[in-house]
């Protein structure tokens, strides 16, 4: 067997395969730069080299097309925004309490029932209070007597203290006067008047100077009973002011036997009911506002572009078909771990590393309808867009 015409017969086929196609590139540009060929050509004798160069074409358009569209979805639905569905809505339900003891008379929700602020909840048994406001408004009246009477006493004791005063310049008067004379009497001797009258003159003249004395003591005395009348008008008022604080405190107390709502809201976790005695600071029922917002904890790798301020869509469970708006307040500065009840102490023991939470509260931009209740503890999915 000839081994040599065997092997270099592929180098041949080869090389004729190679010239064939040389030619037919050759005559191709030919026939693209003259325009000219044969009818043939002209005709499409070759519809197997155009198929194919329209599925290259085509292939390649396709190509680019994914490729766009995959480099949109990515940029628009995956590289810009975060999620997670380890997030739940959360809001201030206030605790509704009473602030006086007593047995409840009328209650006047349901629960789930939305109320006003300022709606009567409960009305607990007002006998007792208004007993109490009844009594303290006597009291006051009477304080309020008793600073009029001091009043009226310390202008009749000031009246007297003027009066004495008067008594005392009489007096004062009597008394220079009888010892003017007393004094003549010794000047003029036994020669012109007897022995009998000058005695009576110095009598006189010592008697009105204790008639001042007396006058003088009963304008001190007077003086002092006008000072005791200011001290007792000082008593009166404070004694008013004192009722005047416990009636008030009274009303205040009867007031607090309608229970109010100090928002607006929904009943929720009511456990009171009609006839039973509750005491001051028992929780009765509370009150779930509306306005609520989301706690969402990010994983702390999600939070590299994460900013207040940011647009959030979020999915509640309980309403698949419906999508709410929001954005993010503000971000904890601090893991969800670290302010559990048992914080984790990573210098003991052996150390494993794991990916920590971020509580991350997102804001709502609308109420939601009557359609749609959204309470606390209902679990959400937040998509927060951080471009």
């Amino acid at each position: 067997m000839n081994t040599t015409s065997l092997d270099s017969e592929p180098v041949k086929l080869e090389q004729s395969a190679t010239e064939t196609a040389r030619g037919f590139v050759t005559g191709e540009e030919a026939e693209i730069k003259t325009g000219h060929g044969s009818d043939e050509e002209k005709s499409g004798a070759h519809p197997s080299r155009k198929g194919n160069r329209r599925f290259r074409v085509a292939l390649a358009v396709a190509g680019v097309a994914a490729v766009a569209a995959l480099t949109y979805a990515y940029e628009n639905f995956v590289a810009h925004y975060e999620s997670t569905d380890d997030a739940f809505i959360e809001g201030d339900a206030t605790p509704i309490a009473p602030q006086v003891a007593g047995q409840v008379v009328q209650l006047l929700v349901n629960d789930n029932q939305e109320v006003k602020q300022g709606e009567v909840l409960v009305r607990i048994d007002a006998r007792e209070y208004q007993a109490k406001a009844d009594q303290t408004r006597a009291n006051l009246e009477a304080a309020k007597g008793r600073l009029e009477q001091a009043n009226a006493q310390y202008a009749v004791d000031q009246a007297k203290v003027e009066q004495e005063k008067a008594n005392v310049i009489a007096a004062e008067a009597e008394s220079k006067y009888a010892e003017a004379d007393s004094k003549r009497y010794q000047a003029v001797g036994d020669i012109a008047v007897s022995r009998s009258q000058q005695d009576l003159a110095d009598t006189q003249a010592k008697s009105t100077a204790a008639q001042v004395d007396a006058a003088r003591s009963k304008e001190f005395a007077a003086e002092a009973q006008a000072k005791l009348d200011q001290a007792n008008m000082g008593t009166a008022a404070a004694e008013i002011e004192g009722d005047e604080a416990a009636d008030r405190q009274a009303e205040l107390d009867l007031s607090y036997t309608e229970v109010t709502a100090p928002i607006a809201g929904f009943i929720t976790h009511r456990t009171v009911d009609n006839g039973a005695y509750v005491q001051a600071g028992q929780n009765l029922l509370a009150v779930m506002p509306r306005q609520v917002w989301i706690v969402a904890n990010f994983k702390e790798t999600q939070l590299k572009h994460m900013r207040p301020g940011q647009p959030v869509e979020v999915r509640v469970d309980a309403y698949p078909q419906v999508k709410f708006q929001g954005h993010v307040d503000s971000i904890q500065a601090g893991t969800g771990a670290r302010f559990s009840l048992l914080p984790p102490e990573n210098a003991t023991g052996n150390y494993v590393k794991v990916v920590e939470r971020v509580p991350v509260k997102i804001v709502l931009d609308g109420v939601p309808g009557a359609a749609c209740v959204l309470g606390a503890g209902m679990s959400v999915e937040p998509k927060v867009r951080v471009n």
